[in-house]
């Protein structure tokens, strides 16, 4: 379609601020963003929508525009619900461009020019999904009048006899066709989620074909363009949050036109999905306020203040106040150079969802912050909930990652871990600092744990690991150093594998047997090791005192 075809349907409330002689440009595409630089998901003829978050100063629009221009894209269309009129700055910017500009008035939804544009071109391309859309354009309104993304998996299913599922990272479902036909497996939805995060985590470009027994699917990515303050550099920031669409189809001999179609089809899944981002700011923004109290040591009567603030929001119509629980989740890429705190954050909001739920609302009741590399959840519970210490009724680190551990190593493997911790439910504020730190040393014991994906709860801390807090980092290393930096120099030297004997005859409670028996030592090889270790230490491990330094030390490095 071109770009002057836009002005001709008054429903779509454009104005022309600017490129009158460029109107005869094609569009290929639409995107929303307010990204400062979105280059990385523009592929040229974009009509690019923006709700402006992105400038802060008359200074930004030059570059902004810049990089649309050098990107390829058809138009710019800026919406004045944020600041009213569009900015001078940004019109004189598009024009020294030559950058046609349009304004969009504030009743119009960004979701309403992208269902057209999609409609037009997905039309040019391919009459059938035209027609689709043509007939229900409502099907990406949410609630029960319009039905979201699962009415566009019906049309897909009833007027081009395709078969489709919208997932999760994790493998939940959250659309599916409600028309006839065989129910999508969870070990399938498990399997294809995995699929798609190694596919996409190593730079593959979709649609990814899998086979699930005698069955063929492709997976489209479905890519949130608007979530990030950032534009990612790379795959993995933002592989652990996207959803992916699901066809019971090989695309591997469809022609363009078929495939464009699809991609059509997941820009309009995208919108949904923005929607949902959207809707969690609030969440967020509590959790972040909450947290920021309670780690700079805030008075507790500020804290619970605004715990009570918080309730409402996270517990609609809850008459008592409730209990807190607090999941710390790390994920660490391999080398480090990737922060991993937004990952864990979608991820986190992602499985403290009940596994059994279907849809993208159920995880309106968890605040999610993040602060570097970890992601903090606050956790309401009712009150009842609670009433046998939280511990069998709340989050359970056990069953946590039950469901999504399959896809989630799958997806990891060879490149992150993902850990989590559990604190026990408190029931008032002065207890949420505790509950904080008792989550975070369950996750540091869940990263102890061999696996990519792991986790920790409250009952598993023992006494001792409650007080490491309490001491200071540089007591720590020097103490560990101590211990343990003659073992390890021994060890590199010499391959003597004094550090994991110890770990072992500590497991075994010293027991000399058991433990030559698990290291497939003979018991006189595992004394001398033993005294090795005595000998470099000058500690005696017959002692319980020397034993629970070890131990600790263990524990801390």
């Amino acid at each position: 379609m071109r770009l002057r075809a836009l002005l001709d349907t008054d429903a779509l409330g454009l104005k022309l601020l600017g490129g009158e002689d460029e109107l005869d440009r094609a569009v290929r595409g639409v995107m929303t963003t307010d990204l400062r630089d979105p280059s990385r998901y523009l592929s040229g003829g974009e009509l690019v929508l923006t709700g402006l978050a992105w400038r802060r100063d008359a200074a930004d629009s030059e570059p902004f525009v810049r990089i649309l221009v050098q990107a390829g894209v058809a138009a710019l269309a800026a919406g004045e619900a944020e600041l009213g009129d569009v900015p001078e700055d940004l019109v004189a910017a598009c024009a020294r461009h030559r950058l046609p500009l349009f304004a969009v008035h504030e009743s119009v939804a960004f979701a309403t020019i992208t269902e057209h544009v999609v409609r037009q071109v997905s039309g040019e391309r391919a009459g059938d999904l035209a027609a689709v859309v043509d007939r229900h354009r409502r099907m990406m309104t949410s609630g029960p009048a319009g039905g979201g993304p699962d009415v566009v998996l019906d049309l897909l299913g009833s007027d081009l006899d395709l078969r489709a599922w919208v997932l999760s990272p994790t493998g939940r479902l959250i659309a599916g066709p409600k028309t006839s036909g065989p129910a999508l497996p969870p070990e399938a939805c498990g399997r294809l989620a995995a699929e798609h995060l190694t596919a996409t985590r190593t730079g593959r470009r979709g649609p990814h074909r899998v086979i699930l027994g005698a069955t063929t699917y492709s997976l489209f990515p479905v890519r949130s363009t608007g979530r990030s303050p950032q534009t990612a550099r790379d795959a993995r920031e933002t592989v652990l949050s996207d959803w992916l669409l699901a066809v019971e189809a090989d695309a591997g001999d469809w022609a363009e036109e078929r495939l464009d179609l699809l991609h059509g089809v997941t820009q309009l899944i995208a919108v949904e999905r923005d929607r949902r981002d959207a809707a969690r700011t609030v969440r967020r923004r509590l959790a972040q306020e909450v947290l920021e109290l309670v780690q700079t040591g805030a008075a507790p009567a500020e804290i619970a203040a605004r715990l009570r603030v918080a309730a409402p929001v996270l517990l609609p119509g809850l008459g008592a106040a409730p209990h807190w629980q607090v999941v710390v989740a790390r994920v660490d890429w391999d080398g480090g150079e990737i922060e991993g705190g937004p990952a864990a954050q979608a991820l986190l909001e992602e499985v403290l969802v009940d596994p059994r739920s279907a849809g993208p609302e159920h995880s309106d009741r968890i605040a999610v912050s993040h602060t570097g590399d970890e992601a903090i959840a606050l956790v309401p519970l009712p009150a009842v909930s609670a009433e046998h210490d939280g511990s069998e009724t709340g989050v359970l680190a056990d069953a946590l990652l039950e469901s999504v551990r399959d896809p989630l190593t799958a997806g990891l493997d060879g490149d992150g871990r993902l850990t989590l911790g559990v604190s026990a439910a408190v029931h008032s504020a002065e207890g949420l600092r505790g509950a904080l730190e008792e989550a975070r040393h369950a996750r540091r014991v869940a990263a102890a744990r061999p696996g990519r994906v792991c986790a920790a709860g409250h009952q598993e801390l023992a006494s001792h690991v409650l007080l490491l807090p309490f001491v200071p980092d540089d007591v720590r290393r020097a103490f560990t150093a101590r211990l343990l930096d003659p073992l390890r120099d021994y060890d590199r030297r010499h391959r003597a594998e004094l550090i994991p004997t110890l770990e072992a005859f500590l497991d075994c409670d010293g027991s000399w047997t058991r433990c030559a028996t698990r290291l497939h030592l003979h018991v006189n090889t595992l004394r001398y090791r033993v005294g090795r270790i005595e000998q470099l230490t000058s500690r005696d491990l017959s002692r319980l005192e020397d034993k629970l330094d070890f131990f600790l030390a263990l524990r801390m490095s």
